[in-house]
């Protein structure tokens, strides 16, 4: 069998019977949806036609979000259902990241991931989902698209139909009759031409990405190109004229969109973060690996139990950020080994652990204990792999975020670990008045100035100076480069995290200006990061 839902935007009236009935079946809280309608207008006064489209899960043949969880939690039936255990979730989030149509939230109650699992439990039963007996129109067909005599199959015979983000690669199983390209591109209504007016439901605090419930006194802002016009109009749009600006209405529009969901962003600083922390960490025991052995035992002890410290503060951000922290271990304990944030965390594992024998054994030989350099050398040149897979295995998890397009660059791999040697040639610098070694301090400042003259060539004829492959990887980008993280980007992450340190680098051999700019390297690092972060997560995808 293989389960599939037809919407058949033709019939639908936009009574929103179904995502009533979904939350009354599911026990779905206030605040979030499994299903929900979205309002499309078009056209100009009075020639105005509606079109409704019912949003879910599309319960995608080749599922990102069941590839990249960690621990199972998201898994696809042999029906071809896409069911979530919300008692094996541990709310890492990944899930909404991996699925390009904004199909999973985060229960507000049980802190785990959920969406539309096709009302499996009905489905077991011999029943129709909740939300196809509901319906008034019988708008939407739910059933086993392989069978010939059942009625979706028939329906997707004899209607040509559309789906969403086909060039996703994932085969969805949502299909929509006459669907209407303003609703399936959620990005479709900004492209128009100066003068389209979109409406977003804000809520009552007036912030469009609320992490909280949802209220009966929603408010609505009016946007008229790049334009918000105040006052914000109490009530949700009901088709009727707005007055939007001086001797304007919404009588006069091309096209109008209507939310009565709002995007959330999954990730926040916790992220940015704990990419810093996890590359000065590595970039360390790098060091550590080059010239180790031009150091002394105690001098090489500082260095270790630094790195180590920044991979503790990167486990804490990491494990901070869970919805379920204390669910954290499950990753260890029923690992689903095709998911990066599985294989990450044995890599940081696996470098911690050699850090600790490393730091141990030079431990010793700093009180005088005799320890064979054979071995201190293996652990030493083993450690070199797993620092650099610490390093760069968030690539491969940004890679498995099929939702966020920007991410999707394969420079992000290389990028990552110029940032672990830049990092690593930071924490070094910063720790210059416990090392009394010239020629370690000379090193770190070449391969500080050289990592970030690397760096900064990555990002002008990498990372933004070249075509993105597709549309939202092109506006985050440029939100990045011109829009809402343009100050943050070249006053933080180019002038203050790159042009500053290389002017100090260049212009003086002091410890302390040396010092001061592998510090501007770090903190330039993150605000990079929390750009890269945020930016792409901030395009909504439904």
């Amino acid at each position: 069998m293989n389960y599939g839902f037809v919407i058949d935007t033709r019939s639908c009236i936009g009574c929103h019977a179904c995502s009533t009935a979904c939350k009354s079946e599911n026990e779905v809280p206030l605040g979030v949806n499994r299903t929900w309608v979205k309002v499309t207008e078009q056209g100009q006064f009075p020639d105005v036609r509606r079109s409704f489209q019912v949003t879910r899960c599309n319960h995608c043949a080749n599922p990102p979000c069941v590839s990249i969880c960690p621990v199972t939690a998201m898994y696809q039936r042999p029906d071809g259902i896409v069911e979530f255990n919300g008692d094996s979730c541990i709310g890492c989030k990944a899930c909404m990241q991996a699925c390009p149509y904004d199909a999973i939230y985060i229960d507000p109650e049980t802190k785990t991931a959920a969406k539309c699992h096709f009302c499996g439990h009905r489905i077991e039963q011999g029943l129709e989902p909740a939300c196809v007996v509901v319906c008034p129109t019988h708008s939407i067909i739910a059933g086993d698209i392989d069978d010939p005599k059942s009625e979706i199959a028939r329906v997707l015979a004899k209607n040509a139909v559309t789906v969403r983000k086909p060039e996703q690669g994932t085969a969805p199983k949502l299909f929509y009759v006459e669907g209407n390209v303003v609703s399936l591109h959620p990005t479709a209504l900004e492209r128009e031409p100066a003068g389209v007016m979109a409406v977003d439901v804000l809520d009552v605090h007036g912030h469009n990405h609320s992490p909280g419930y949802a209220d009966a006194s929603a408010f609505v802002r009016v946007r008229i190109g790049d334009d918000v016009l105040p006052p914000p109009v109490q009530g949700l749009p009901s088709g009727g004229p707005i007055k939007v600006g001086e001797g304007r209405f919404a009588g006069q529009m091309v096209a109008q969109v209507a939310h009565t969901v709002w995007h959330r962003v999954p990730w926040h600083w916790q992220v940015p973060a704990y990419l810093v922390t996890k590359s000065v960490g590595a970039g360390l025991f790098l060091a550590l690996a080059a010239f180790g052995p031009y150091l002394l035992p105690a001098e090489r002890v500082v260095v270790g139990a630094f790195a180590l410290l920044m991979l503790v503060v990167t486990t804490l951000l990491l494990v901070g950020d869970l919805e379920r922290p204390e669910r954290f271990f499950r990753i260890l304990t029923r690992p689903q080994w095709k998911s990066w944030l599985v294989r990450g965390a044995v890599l940081l594992i696996g470098i911690s652990v050699l850090g600790t024998a490393i730091v141990a054994i030079d431990g010793l030989a700093w009180y005088g204990v005799a320890t064979p350099d054979a071995i201190v050398g293996a652990l030493r040149l083993l450690s070199v792999p797993f620092a650099i897979g610490a390093s760069i295995y968030t690539a491969f998890l940004f890679a498995q975020c099929e939702g966020r397009d920007l991410w999707q660059s394969p420079l992000l791999a290389p990028h990552l670990f110029v940032h672990a040697v830049v990092a690593g040639a930071a924490g070094m610098l910063l720790l210059t008045p416990a090392i009394d070694s010239d020629m370690a301090f000379v090193i770190a400042r070449w391969v500080l100035g050289a990592g970030l003259i690397v760096d900064l060539a990555m990002l002008a004829f990498g990372e933004f100076g070249v075509a993105h492959a597709t549309e939202l990887a092109a506006r985050a980008a440029r939100s990045i480069t011109h829009g809402k993280y343009r100050r943050q980007f070249w006053g933080g992450a180019i002038l203050l995290g790159h042009a500053l340190p290389i002017a100090l680098l260049v212009a003086t051999e002091n410890v302390a200006a040396t010092m001061i700019a592998g510090v501007c390297a770090l903190v330039g690092m993150y605000l990079y990061e929390h750009a890269f972060v945020m930016a792409p997560q901030e395009l909504p995808n439904s």
